[in-house]
C-alpha cells in the first residue's frame, strides 16, 4: 500500500479536531476544512482511533501517492462525521478500502457498499480525478459507514438498514459542518418527496425484499428514524442514545439479525414500545407515511416544492437538536 508523503504519528485532537482536519487539508489542497464534533479521533498511519475503536484505512496501491494523501484526508474527515452521532466509531474493528474508477458520470462515488463477509469492511469506489471539494460534497461515504450503526437485517429489513443510512448520512454531515443545517433538512424533504413517488402499493416489507422501488425503501425507511428519533427525544432520550446502548450490548458486525428481533432490542434498551409500535405500521404500509405529525412538531412546511422553516422556538430548538453543530 502507497504511504502518503507526511506519514502522522498518534494525534490526539481535543476539545476538537480542526487542527486534525486543516492539516490533512492544506497537505491534500486549498478547500477549508469543516469544524466537527469535539470528540476525540487519533490518525496512526493509516489508522482512524476512537477510543479502543479502530477503523483501518486501505487505498489501492495502484494510487498515486499525493492522491492516495488526500483520499486519507478527506476519509479522517468523513470518519471524524460519524463521531457526531454518539462519540465513537460503532464497532470496535472494521476496514475502509478505496478504489478508483473510470466512469464518465458526475458522482465522485459512482458506488458505495459495506460487505460482512468474514470481516467488517466500507467499500468505496471513487471515480479518478474527483477533487477533494466534489468528495467532501458527497454523501456516499457517510451514508455506508453510517450502515455500521444496525447489524444486517437481511432483504425483509433492507428499508430500516437503508434507511437508518440515508437519515444519518444528512444529520450527521450536518451535526459536523459538512453540510448546511436548512439544507440538510432540506435535502431530507426531497428524499421523502422521490419516496412518494413510487406507487406500486405493496407492503414496505415485502417492496424491500424485491430489489425494486428503492426510493420508498430508502425514504420511508429514512422516516421512520426521523419518527422514532422524535417521539424519543419528546421523552428525553434520542435515537443516537439507544444506538449508543444498543453498540455496547448488541452490535455485532456479522450476522444477521432479524428486522422485528432489532426493534424488540431496541425497545427493550428505550423502554417501551416505541420503536416495535412504528415499525409495524410501516412495514404494512403500502403508500409513503404521512409526516405531517413530525413536520408539525419541527416546524416544517412546503409549498410549490420549497420547505419553509418556523421560527417557533419549540420548533427551532428539536430541529438544532437533530442537526445542530457538535
Amino acid at each position: 500500500m502507497a504511504r502518503p508523503a507526511l506519514t502522522l504519528r498518534v494525534l490526539t485532537l481535543r476539545p476538537s479536531i480542526p487542527c486534525l482536519i486543516a492539516l490533512l487539508l492544506a497537505c491534500a489542497g486549498p478547500v477549508a476544512a469543516a469544524d466537527t464534533t469535539a470528540t476525540r479521533m487519533r490518525i496512526d498511519q493509516d489508522e482512524l482511533r476512537s477510543g479502543d475503536h479502530v477503523l483501518h484505512i486501505q487505498i489501492a496501491p495502484d494510487i498515486d501517492p499525493d492522491r492516495a494523501r488526500m483520499l486519507r484526508a478527506w476519509l479522517a474527515e468523513t470518519a471524524q462525521a460519524t463521531l457526531a452521532a454518539y462519540g465513537r466509531f460503532p464497532l470496535p474493528d472494521a476496514t475502509i478500502r478505496v478504489s478508483e474508477v473510470d466512469d464518465r458520470g458526475s458522482s465522485p462515488v459512482p458506488w458505495g457498499q459495506t460487505s460482512r463477509r468474514n470481516s467488517v469492511a466500507v467499500l468505496l469506489y471513487v471515480r479518478k480525478g474527483a477533487s477533494l471539494a466534489e468528495l467532501r460534497a458527497d454523501w456516499t461515504a457517510v451514508h455506508e459507514l453510517s450502515h455500521l450503526f444496525h447489524p444486517y437485517l437481511g432483504d425483509d429489513g433492507r428499508w430500516l438498514a437503508e434507511g437508518l443510512a440515508s437519515y444519518y448520512q444528512n444529520v450527521l454531515r450536518a451535526r459536523s459542518g459538512l453540510l448546511d443545517e436548512a439544507e440538510a433538512w432540506r435535502r431530507l424533504d426531497a428524499g421523502f418527496g422521490r419516496g412518494r413517488r413510487e406507487d406500486s402499493g405493496m407492503r414496505l416489507d415485502e417492496l424491500s425484499g424485491t430489489r425494486h422501488g428503492t426510493m420508498r425503501v430508502y425514504w420511508a425507511g429514512a422516516a421512520y428514524w426521523l419518527e422514532t428519533d422524535l417521539a424519543l427525544r419528546e421523552r428525553g432520550s434520542s435515537l443516537d442514545a439507544v444506538l449508543s446502548r444498543y453498540a455496547d450490548c448488541c452490535l455485532s458486525g456479522s450476522g444477521e439479525v432479524a428486522p422485528a428481533d432489532f426493534v424488540a432490542q431496541l425497545d427493550r434498551i428505550a423502554g417501551g414500545d416505541i420503536f416495535s409500535r412504528i415499525y409495524r405500521r410501516y412495514a404494512a404500509s403500502r403508500e409513503f407515511p404521512s409526516l405531517d405529525a413530525a413536520y408539525a412538531k419541527l416546524g416544517l412546511s412546503g409549498t410549490s416544492g420549497e420547505l419553509h422553516f418556523s421560527d417557533r422556538n419549540d420548533a427551532v430548538r428539536l430541529r438544532r437538536a437533530v442537526m445542530g453543530r457538535r
